[in-house]
C-alpha cells in the first residue's frame, strides 16, 4: 500500500516523491534530476484519480457480488476521499496564493 500522494516517505514505498527539495536549485546548475512543480502536482492528480477508479471498481465489484470484503472496500473509498480533500486543499491555497499575487501592486 502506497501514499496516494507521495507525502509520507515509508521504507516500503520507493516511488515517493517530495513535494519540495530539500535544498532550492540554482538556476544555474539546470539539474534534470530534481521533478519540476508541475510534474508532481500532475503525478499527484493522476494518483488521485486512480485510487478514485479503484475504489468506484471496488464498489461496483462488491454490488455485483465479485467481492465479499465490505471492509476493504470502505477502506479504498475512504482513502479515495482523503486524496481528494488533500488535492483540494493544495488547489485552495494555490488560488489564494495565485489571488494575492494578482493583487499586488508594480
Amino acid at each position: 500500500m502506497s501514499d496516494p500522494l507521495g507525502l509520507v516517505n515509508t521504507t516500503g514505498a520507493g516511488s515517493a516523491v517530495p513535494l519540495r527539495p530539500a535544498a532550492p536549485p540554482s538556476p544555474s546548475t539546470g539539474d534534470s534530476s530534481i521533478p519540476s512543480f508541475k510534474d508532481v502536482l500532475m503525478q499527484n492528480i493522476e494518483q488521485v484519480n486512480r485510487l478514485q477508479q479503484d475504489a468506484e471498481m471496488a464498489i461496483e465489484d462488491l454490488a455485483a457480488g465479485r467481492r465479499d470484503d465490505p471492509a476493504a472496500v470502505m477502506i479504498a473509498k475512504q482513502k479515495a476521499d482523503i486524496a481528494f480533500q488533500m488535492l483540494m486543499q493544495v488547489r485552495n491555497k494555490l488560488v489564494d496564493a495565485y489571488d494575492e499575487i494578482k493583487q499586488m501592486r508594480v
